[in-house]
């Protein structure tokens, strides 16, 4: 196969790259490195199947020719991370909404098959746990930019349905819950690398309200390992899935174990949210996913204990160290 992913520079997206190398495909990766880096596909730039295009997928242009040449799509490509979100809200909609119509429109005329990475933000203040795919999103108002990447997302999901009803698209929406491994990075707020960051440099670990509140960290080669079979399984098409791992955690129990897991005597420092994001932070208490759905069509279950997904992400960290 011929694949084009587009945010392929990214962390989740170098993954799914590695995975379709593995796998024997050839590999296109559309990033403009706004978020992605270079660094996580230099493994791959010698490799006599796989391309990198630096380039937005903004330009229709550059997008209809990718998609010409390719058989499957990966549509990973999005402004992403709190921190960046609230400070850009205006490009973070214009590139998830408008480049993803970008994107589908080029995918359904040449009915080629996507995947399109959605997030488990959409489903907002829903306090259903665990979230099913069909539970209902209940966003938070349109005037906090807080909310921009759930909107710009829900929006896309919308778009992308509606191609594949009238223009007969073949898609795969899946929705990521939070995902972790080697080369993520802390630069827009996600957690874990921070924790890391912060433990091995001996630093407080800045834990975001009171820090009671749960999330289920996935390990990002297991999810893409899941995003490659929903791409490949016809029962997948016209589809949303959950994808991640749902055993909860307290994100003050999470700083602990990192800084038990790095050694580290650093301390864990609460900071209310509106020091971070500004007033009127609406924080998510609980977020849970149903896997139900994913486990039955392709038997996918989140094996990779905590413990094990924080020791990988603590040595890649030290080896970024001793390469300087």
């Amino acid at each position: 196969m011929n694949i084009l992913i587009t945010g392929g520079a990214g962390f989740i997206g170098s993954h799914v790259a590695d995975a379709c190398i593995a796998g024997g495909d050839n590999v296109v990766v559309l990033d403009d490195l706004s978020t992605g880096r270079i660094e996580n596909i230099a493994h791959l730039l010698g490799h006599d199947r796989f391309h990198f295009v630096q380039g937005n997928i903004l330009n229709p242009r550059v997008v209809d020719d990718l998609v010409d040449e390719c058989d499957e799509i990966y549509h990973m490509a999005a402004a992403l991370g709190m921190r960046r979100v609230v400070g850009i809200p205006l490009q973070t909609f214009k590139t998830n909404l408008h480049g993803s119509e970008v994107v589908f429109a080029a995918a359904a005329l040449r009915s080629k098959r996507l995947l399109f990475t959605s997030t488990s933000e959409i489903y907002g203040l829903n306090e259903h746990r665990p979230t099913r795919e069909d539970d209902l999103s209940v966003l938070g108002l349109t005037s906090k930019p807080r909310w921009t990447y759930a909107h710009s997302k829900a929006a896309a999901e919308v778009l992308a349905f509606a191609y594949h009803y009238e223009e007969k698209l073949p898609l795969t929406v899946v929705r990521l819950f939070n995902t972790v491994g080697p080369r993520q990075t802390g630069r827009y707020g996600m957690v874990v690398p921070t924790f890391v960051r912060q433990a091995l440099e001996g630093e407080p670990l800045t834990v975001h309200g009171d820090g009671t509140q749960t999330r289920c960290f996935g390990d990002v080669h297991e999810i893409a390992d899941a995003l490659t079979c929903l791409m490949h399984h016809p029962l997948a098409i016209g589809e949303v899935f959950n994808v991640g791992n749902n055993r909860e955690i307290e994100i003050r129990d999470l700083a602990k174990r990192v800084i038990k897991l790095t050694g580290s005597s650093s301390p864990i420092e609460f900071v209310p949210h509106d020091d971070v994001y500004g007033a009127g932070f609406d924080e998510i208490q609980r977020r849970v996913p149903d896997i139900s759905k994913v486990k039955e069509l392709i038997g996918f279950e989140a094996r990779t204990q905590i413990d094990t997904i924080l020791g990988n992400v603590i040595d890649d960290q030290k080896q970024k160290v001793l390469a300087i």
